[in-house]
This record gives C-alpha cells, sequence and structure tokens, in this order.
C-alpha cells in the first residue's frame, strides 16, 4: 500500500523521535515509558504495554505500561503460548483483532489489565539483531480499529530499535558488572597485601625489634660491668650498640613504610605531607599543595600513597632533585596526584629500559588495576613530572 507524503513524513518523524529516546538516557525504565507514549501517538491507541522476555525464567514480563496501568508494571507475568502476547512471543508473528478478541483462543483475560474496555488489539514482537526474543508490544484501542500496514510497519520499527536498544543497554550492563566484580578484586587484593604488611610490621616490631632493645641493654650492663683497663673492649661494646641503634632505626623505618598509621588515623594528605620530608633527601625544598579533607576509599588512598612513595624514592635514588612539587586534589569523580622535579630527567621513550621506568611501569599497573591513568613528561637535564588520575564511583562519591 502506497503512503502518502505527509504521512510517510510523519512516519519518518516519529521514528526520528523514537531513535532520540531510546539513545537519550541509560536509565531503561525513562526510555521504555517514553517509547510507550511515543507508539501510543503513533498508533492512535489507547493503552500500550511492553512485556519483556526473562531468559532466566522463561516468562515475560510487564515492564512498561501506558498512564492509567502503573501500578500493575512488574506484576503480570505470561509464559510461552499464554494470551495473545504469549502466542506472539512463541511464534515471533504480528497478531491483529479489529474485535471480538474475547473469542479468540489465543487470548487470555487479566483482570489487572482490563481487556474488557478495549475492542482491537495489535501485538507485534521484539527481535534483538542476533534472533533472541525481547519482547512483545501489545496496543489496544476502545472503539473498534483496523489497525492500517502502517501502524504495522511503524510498530515493527519501532520493536526493531527498542530491541537493539534494549540488547545494547545488557551488554552495556553486564560491561559494567564485570568492571564492579574486578573491581572488587582489586580492592580485596589491596586489601590482602595491606593486612599483610600490617601483620609483617607487627612481626617486626614485636619480635625483631624487642629483641634488638633486649641486646642494647644488655651491652649496656656489660658495658657497666666491665673492669678497668678494659677500654678496648668497652670500645667494641660501644661500637655494637651504635650498629643496635642503627638496626633500631631502620625496622622502625620499615615498620613505618609497612604500614603507616597516620593512612588511617589522619587520611590520605596528612599521610603525603609527613612522608615528602622522609623519602627526599636532607636540604631537599618541597613544594605542597595538598588537600587535607580528600577523603577516598581505603584501597585508593593504600595505591595513592604507594606510588607516592615509590615516585619519591625514585626521585631521592635517580633525579638528583633540588625542588620537588607535590599536589593531590579531588575534581567531581576524579582525584589527581601529581609530583614533579627539576632534576636530571631521563629519556622517557619506549625503547629506553632504565631503573627508574621499571619503577614506572609498577606505578602505571598500579594505577591500571584502579581504572586510573599515569602521564610522564621527561627528558635528560628537564626534570620529570609524574601524574596519576584515578576515577571515584558514585557509591564511593557518596
Amino acid at each position: 500500500m502506497a503512503f502518502a507524503s505527509n504521512e510517510i513524513d510523519a512516519e519518518n518523524r516519529l521514528l526520528h523521535r523514537v531513535i532520540e529516546t531510546i539513545s537519550s538516557s541509560l536509565d531503561l525504565e525513562v526510555v521504555l515509558q517514553q517509547t510507550i507514549e511515543l507508539v501510543l501517538e503513533a498508533t492512535r491507541g489507547d493503552a500500550c504495554f511492553l512485556h519483556l522476555w526473562d531468559p532466566e525464567r522463561s516468562v515475560l514480563t510487564l515492564r512498561a505500561a501506558s498512564e492509567g496501568f502503573e501500578d500493575v508494571v512488574g506484576t503480570v507475568e505470561l509464559r510461552p503460548g499464554e494470551g495473545v502476547a504469549g502466542w506472539v512471543a512463541e511464534h515471533r508473528e504480528v497478531v491483529v483483532i479489529p474485535e471480538g478478541k474475547m473469542r479468540d483462543p489465543r487470548y487470555k483475560y487479566i483482570p489487572e489489565l482490563r481487556g474488557e474496555e478495549f475492542t482491537s488489539l495489535l501485538s507485534v514482537p521484539l527481535v534483538s539483531r542476533s534472533g533472541s526474543l525481547v519482547g512483545v508490544f501489545n496496543v489496544h484501542a476502545r472503539d473498534r480499529r483496523d489497525f492500517s500496514d502502517r501502524d504495522v510497519e511503524f510498530l515493527r520499527s519501532t520493536s526493531s530499535l527498542v530491541a537493539a536498544s534494549l540488547e545494547n543497554a545488557n551488554l552495556y550492563h553486564a560491561l559494567e558488572e564485570k568492571e564492579q566484580a574486578l573491581e572488587d578484586v582489586v580492592r580485596r587484593t589491596i586489601d590482602a597485601q595491606e593486612d599483610e604488611r600490617r601483620r609483617l610490621a607487627t612481626e617486626i616490631h614485636d619480635g625483631v625489634t624487642q629483641q634488638l632493645i633486649s641486646v642494647w641493654y644488655r651491652l649496656q650492663a656489660a658495658r657497666r660491668h666491665l673492669p678497668g683497663g678494659s677500654g678496648r673492649v668497652d670500645a667494641e661494646l660501644e661500637r655494637a650498640q651504635t650498629l643496635v641503634d642503627s638496626a633500631l632505626d631502620e625496622a622502625r623505618v620499615a615498620i613505618h613504610d609497612l604500614r603507616p598509621a597516620m593512612l588511617d588515623d589522619l587520611g590520605l594528605g596528612p599521610s603525603i605531607r609527613a612522608l615528602a620530608p622522609r623519602s627526599l633527601a636532607e636540604g631537599t625544598e618541597i613544594e605542597l599543595t595538598v588537600d587535607d579533607d580528600i577523603s577516598l576509599p581505603s584501597h585508593q588512598e593504600v595505591a595513592l600513597y604507594r606510588i607516592a612513595q615509590e615516585t619519591l624514592s625514585n626521585v631521592r635514588r635517580h633525579a638528583d632533585a633540588s625542588c620537588v612539587e607535590i599536589a593531590l586534589s579531588r575534581d567531581g569523580d576524579r582525584v589527581s596526584m601529581r609530583i614533579a622535579d627539576d632534576g636530571r630527567g631521563f629519556d622517557h621513550s619506549p625503547t629506553n629500559a632504565t631503573a627508574t621506568s621499571f619503577g614506572l611501569i609498577g606505578i602505571s599497573e598500579r594505577a591500571a588495576l584502579l581504572g586510573g591513568r599515569l602521564r610522564v613528561e621527561s627528558a635528560p637535564g628537564m626534570g620529570t613530572a609524574i601524574e596519576v588520575e584515578l576515577p571515584i564511583r558514585a557509591e564511593d562519591r557518596a
């Protein structure tokens, strides 16, 4: 049947609005409800129901309905072959019933949908590009209607668009769930690593450190009991005490580096402020622009602290810098940390595998695990700047 030009233009405009609607939001419920309204406008129907296929339970579930039926959405379920919608889902064929639907053997009366108020019915399957059943559109009219070929074709086109949109939405949500699962694994891995660091710090403190302290006191006691004329022995004991003092200092640094208590007590900003002077060579000028009020999930705070720790260690070992700038800030759903020095710099080309670049690989991998990114700017004689940016999930922002 040839359609008039103005009818084709009107249909194209409506289809364009359907495309805009299904592309405008990731909120599936909003998209479906707006699509229902467009279908009613295009077909001049009085009620519209969208039943979506649930492959896990093998049922059609009412997921969207026109005004006046909002309360029954989610409560009506149909098996394949049950009712007109179930028959359409099973056979993947369009059904048009101008009148007498109560006498149609495929029809099932559902009180909540008030079928007695409507005379005519148009039912069209939603099938994805891969051929999978997505759902069924039902359009009802109070007065007798011979739904035209245009009505059927429009609903077919709309069904194809909605089916593709739903398939994409399902893929998007599946990807989102996998990303969430990956981040949960990363979170648990970092937590497990930090628990192990905490355990090692406790063992060093309660074991090695306490034994070193006992050795120090015994050396002190031995020196007190030396007879006169034992100057050489006393000097050796004093040197032994000095070595024990040095070992105790190293043990305390190791304990702090394994698990800085300040990170738990005061947060990321103050911890980085304390880390900088302890990690850099004496006399290095430090410029800090750190937001002390930044609050992040524990695994992200730990990751940024470890990145700062590794970066400052690299600066001390390799950069020969006189000034280091450290900035920590948060902007909406992202947190960034930048550490720049005026040191000797290095060749950051992919073919250059220096000790510094190996350290950067670890930093980059740590950032990537959290969905972040690492930017490095460096050249021989021009210093180095490292910036790490991490995303913050909506639930963590809350």
